[in-house]
């Protein structure tokens, strides 16, 4: 009786009168499939609950501007209406008019930021991951004062960029400290190629912390056994640098130079606390865009800021797509992970 009872049990009768399936295999009961759907969209639903707020505010401060922006760009500035010879009150409908401007004559000003922002960026960007790299290595020694380096390395970082801006143009004044140093009067903050290097040096200094930051959480996670085990094999610092550190570091320091390469391209602030507006050698697109509001030209600001933005979104799929190949496969290999196991214990109960 009682091995009847457990094998009755331990069987469930499909439709068509075969117990245990095909094969005599226990089934899943349905209740538990539709618990676990159940399960999932209740998952679902709480996970969009969640997100629901910061989609919310993403939509005002970000989707709201973008489409506002594309609909200012499509108007030209106010001026003298042909037909009545007053001015006119309204913005003039130019359709992609002051997208085709930059391709015109009137684009020299556009080409001219526009290339002045792309050499700022390499420039800045590989500087900045050169230096930071070198502070992270630094960081990560262990040795006495090791707390008092890493504060004083990010002390930059934490100075607002206007405030560095200014610190940077007194010490670039004519009788500054930089001419002070080369013994030679330069006036950095005016036009030309000086102006250029003032504005990289400001840059490099404040921001090549932050990369720093970065590479040194990303050094953290590597195991010292790895660096015990290569210098077993006979490696020496440099091969150590190249064959463990950078590879297991790259995830970091690529992040680090997407966050960098985004917020230098919208460099704004510091050539123009530094610098000054309109001066031609350093006027990014920021700075153009801002100039053509200020005199009351909110089409063209639009469209420079559309194309702007433009810029930036590529640069950042670029990014992603290169950040997202490891991601992909990762994610791959989890789930033929999870789909091995789930088949194993398949196997494991209907023997």
């Amino acid at each position: 009786m009682a091995d009847t009872k457990v094998s009755t049990e331990a069987s469930v009768v499909r439709p068509g009168g075969d117990p245990g399936g095909r094969e005599g295999r226990p089934s899943v009961p349905a209740v538990r499939r539709h618990g676990g759907r159940r399960a999932t969209a209740g998952s679902g639903r709480m996970a969009a609950l969640l997100v629901s707020p910061t989609l919310l505010v993403l939509t005002v401060v970000v989707l709201y501007p973008t489409i506002m922006a594309l609909r200012e760009s499509l108007y030209g500035p106010k001026g003298l209406d042909p037909d009545t010879g007053f001015i006119s009150s309204t913005e003039p409908f130019v359709g992609l008019q002051n997208y085709a401007d930059v391709f015109g004559a009137a684009g020299e000003r556009f080409w001219n930021a526009f290339w002045n922002t792309t050499f700022f960026t390499v420039v800045t960007v590989g500087l900045e991951t050169v230096i930071g790299v070198s502070m992270a290595l630094i960081m990560h020694k262990a040795f006495r004062g090791r707390a008092l380096i890493r504060a004083g390395i990010l002390i930059p970082w934490a100075v607002p960029t206007a405030v560095s801006g200014l610190l940077w143009r007194w010490i670039f004044n004519s009788d500054g400290i930089a001419n002070t140093l080369i013994g030679h009067q330069i006036l950095w903050t005016t036009e030309g190629f000086h102006a250029r290097v003032a504005v990289i040096i400001a840059e490099v200094w404040k921001t090549a912390p932050f990369v720093g930051l970065l590479v040194l959480a990303g050094l953290q996670v590597i195991g010292q056994e790895v660096y015990e085990a290569a210098r077993l094999d006979g490696a020496g610092s440099s091969r150590q640098f190249w064959h463990i550190t950078l590879p297991l570091v790259k995830p970091a320091l690529l992040v680090a130079v997407l966050f960098r390469c985004l917020d230098a391209l919208r460099m704004f602030d510091l050539p123009y606390v530094l610098i000054g507006a309109q001066k031609t050698s350093v006027e990014t697109l920021s700075m153009l865009a801002q100039n053509e509001a200020s005199n009351v030209r909110f089409g063209p600001a639009a469209a420079y800021s559309v194309l702007l933005f433009l810029y930036v979104l590529l640069i950042a799929l670029g990014f992603v797509r290169l950040l997202g190949a490891d991601l992909v496969g990762d994610a791959g290999a989890g789930r033929g992970r999870r789909r091995r196991m789930v088949v194993s214990r398949r196997r494991e109960v209907t023997t």
